[in-house]
């Protein structure tokens, strides 16, 4: 399955579109839809090249943000949305690198008078994350303006939670949006924490493509099967040794039962170049995307074993996406 080296390359540029705000703007066609990369760090850790994972689809007129990592409302802003224009919020589960710019989407949109219905779909907990973040918004929203008997203002209006769990369908602006649980956690089955939390992967089959977005999640048949023949996944992947050995290098004090758990996550948790390759030629997708990318970057010769391992099991187009990508 491995491709020769010019295959390799030439099959990576094919598959990304050149973006500027003005193509981003443009880019959507009745029946068409498009997927922004804003953010494509894979977090916690912050980069000085890469946004925190966050994610725009364009659809039919609609703008939809799928995670929505700090920083989220100043990349959408490089596409051309503005916070008030977004029609609705898809977040995969509850990590703070996932769900950090949801404050800066929602104080924004009230700020520039978003006044269009918004629905955030998520895994349980949402609602309550949501309320948490409205609750925090009172004082600014009270303040406002800063101006003497001016009207109050509600921030909550219009703002709709909608939380999934596993094998959940929903229609949404001319879009079937099927939702899968992941392996990103694994909490004992049968527990509380089990019970309260689901990490989630998402389809959205459009009229005339289907889009699979992992999220984050460790090898996964749920997954597998939601993206059985899907045109594009979007598909996170890490160097799990690497980022093991940056973050011990980075903590050197760790406490040695949370070094323990952290790279117990990191390594069951997530995706590998290999991992990855092999759920895109079981799911037999037309095209793959990597992104939430934690490793050697494409300046380093280390990188190009990334695209080696993948392509080991996976003959189809793959990149490893940039903020601001499309696809």
């Amino acid at each position: 399955m491995m491709k020769g080296f010019t295959q390799l390359l030439a099959a990576t540029a094919a598959l990304s579109l050149s973006l500027t705000p003005a193509t981003a703007q443009d880019a959507v066609q009745d029946g068409d839809g498009i997927w922004i990369t804003l953010g494509t760090a894979a977090g916690p850790v912050t980069s000085s090249t890469r946004s925190q994972p966050a994610n725009l689809l364009r659809f039919g007129g609609r703008d939809y943000l799928v995670d929505v990592g700090d920083g989220a409302a100043g990349q959408s802003g490089k596409a051309g949305v503005q916070t008030k224009m977004i029609d609705g919020i898809f977040i995969s589960h509850l990590h703070f690198d996932h769900t950090a710019g949801l404050m800066g989407i929602l104080g924004l949109r009230f700020q520039t008078n978003g006044s269009d219905p918004l629905t955030i779909y998520g895994p349980p907990g949402t609602q309550h994350l949501v309320d948490g973040i409205l609750t925090a918004m009172e004082p600014g929203a009270t303040a406002n303006y800063g101006v003497a008997g001016a009207a109050p203002v509600d921030h909550r209006a219009g703002i709709r939670v909608v939380e999934l769990r596993d094998g959940d369908s929903i229609e949404t602006g001319g879009m079937t949006v099927n939702v899968r649980q992941n392996t990103h956690y694994s909490f004992p089955e049968g527990s509380e924490l089990a019970d309260r939390f689901e990490s989630l992967s998402y389809r959205f089959d459009l009229p005339d493509r289907s889009i699979v977005y992992t999220g984050d999640t460790g090898p996964s048949d749920a997954v597998e099967q939601l993206a059985s023949g899907a045109d594009l996944l979007v598909v996170e992947m890490m160097d799990i040794p690497l980022t093991i050995e940056r973050m011990l290098e980075a903590n050197p004090g760790i406490p040695a039962a949370v070094s323990r758990a952290m790279q117990s996550h990191l390594a069951d948790h997530h995706l590998s170049p290999t991992q990855v390759g092999d759920l895109a030629a079981r799911a037999d997708v037309g095209s793959v995307v990597v992104t939430h990318f934690s490793g050697w970057e494409k300046n380093q010769p280390a990188h190009m074993r990334y695209l080696e391992e993948i392509a080991e099991t996976y003959d189809g187009a793959f990149l490893i996406a940039d903020d601001m990508d499309a696809f």
